[in-house]
């Protein structure tokens, strides 16, 4: 019970020596997390769930000692400079101490919705067909998830991964989620940095490619619990998952490695080098076949998987570019390819006009034959397209 009130006192000031405290301790991806937990915030549900379960759950929490909790999870985030997806990781893992979604799933729903409204998120919660769905609002560009529209702002599902075998179309759903004045904040699917994976989770991958002749080796360290991140990460615009950082290890072991590599070449030479290194490094296979949908990878799951499609190594391509040249580029989007051109002094082969500036299509993805910069694959040359990004560099 001291080392309850020490940590009470930490986050907030308070402690109630009358109430009973216990700490819900768990491992965040290389980290010890420790969060103080009231016995008042434990709430059991009916045996029958209905529309009007929500607003007794919500009444009940209210008038529990939620506070230090939530402002325990809230300096977590501040502290380790959270993105919004990385902290309702934290909710999620938070929620599943108190109540796992095996036991209850609609219990553990709720806790997961109180936590992030009273994080300051704008949330709601539908019901239909015994199906608990939580949203949260989000003013991104959102794909192949179930969204609706309320008071002209976009709500996103957080949880229909978790009903795989329901028709969200053919469902009526009601919004039986209480408001919450407090809840106004929009949620980001943009991920700045990378949580601080431990070292002893990485393993090594060989990689390797040809260049003119030249058998190029890499030994790059991966993590696989990358995959957990990003498991139910949604489709969202090129700009958010182009954009995504590498962890700390997979870019040590592999950027330092580049850079010399490329360090005497020309910057179109350097170009080619990465756009093959995307090319040939990996194997590739459509979305549907090594998934089963459509799923755009990071440019670090694009690493640890063996095999990727035309986006994917896109992402990757455009990384690489942008670490080593910050150069401009444009992504574009084909009925059924992705591919990219870039801005160099002088264009190769015959650029992309967009917005009166030249680019150069450099294929990051295997093709019948080897294209080199500034080639576009014959059978889209005269196929209409889409610059789904533009990308400028802030010097």
């Amino acid at each position: 019970m001291i080392l309850s009130c020490l940590l009470l006192s930490a986050t907030n000031g308070y402690c109630n020596p009358s109430g009973k405290v216990t700490l819900l301790n768990f491992s965040f991806y290389g980290d010890s997390v420790s969060l103080p937990l009231d016995s008042s915030f434990l709430i059991n549900l009916p045996d029958s769930f209905s529309e009007e379960t929500t607003s007794q759950f919500y009444q009940k929490a209210e008038q529990t000692n939620y506070a230090p909790l939530v402002e325990a999870l809230l300096s977590y985030k501040k502290q380790y400079r959270l993105d919004d997806w990385l902290y309702y990781q934290v909710i999620r893992r938070t929620a599943q101490l108190i109540s796992p979604k095996k036991d209850d799933y609609k219990r553990y729903t709720l806790y997961k919705w109180f936590l992030l409204a009273k994080s300051g998120y704008n949330t709601t919660l539908s019901l239909g067909n015994n199906v608990l769905l939580f949203y949260v609002q989000s003013d991104e560009n959102i794909y192949e998830i179930p969204c609706h529209t309320k008071n002209n702002q976009q709500y996103a599902c957080l949880n229909s991964h978790d009903y795989s075998n329901v028709d969200f179309e053919k469902t009526a759903f009601k919004e039986v989620s209480p408001v919450i004045p407090e809840s106004q904040k929009s949620f980001s699917y943009k991920i700045t940095e990378m949580p601080e994976f431990t070292q002893a989770d990485y393993q090594e991958k060989n990689l390797s490619f040809k260049v003119n002749f030249y058998n190029y080796q890499f030994k790059i360290k991966l993590n696989k619990q990358i995959q957990n991140l990003f498991a139910n990460y949604p489709v969202v615009d090129y700009s958010l998952y182009f954009n995504i950082p590498l962890s700390k290890e997979t870019y040590q072991s592999l950027i330092p490695v580049i850079r010399k590599n490329i360090k005497h070449f020309s910057v179109k030479d350097g170009v080619d080098y990465l756009m093959r290194f995307t090319r040939y490094a990996f194997l590739f296979e459509p979305d549907t076949e090594n998934f089963g949908k459509e799923k755009r990878l990071t440019p670090e799951q694009t690493l640890l998987f063996d095999h990727s499609d035309c986006e994917d190594r896109a992402a990757l391509f455009f990384y690489l570019v942008k670490e080593m040249y910050d150069l401009p580029m444009i992504v574009l989007s084909y009925p059924k390819h992705v591919t990219i051109a870039v801005k160099f002094d002088k264009p190769s082969g015959t650029p992309i006009i967009y917005n009166g500036e030249r680019y150069s299509v450099c294929e990051p993805t295997p093709q019948k034959e080897d294209l080199s910069l500034g080639e576009l694959l014959p059978d889209l040359r005269k196929t209409p397209y889409e610059v789904v990004y533009a990308y400028y560099p802030k010097k």
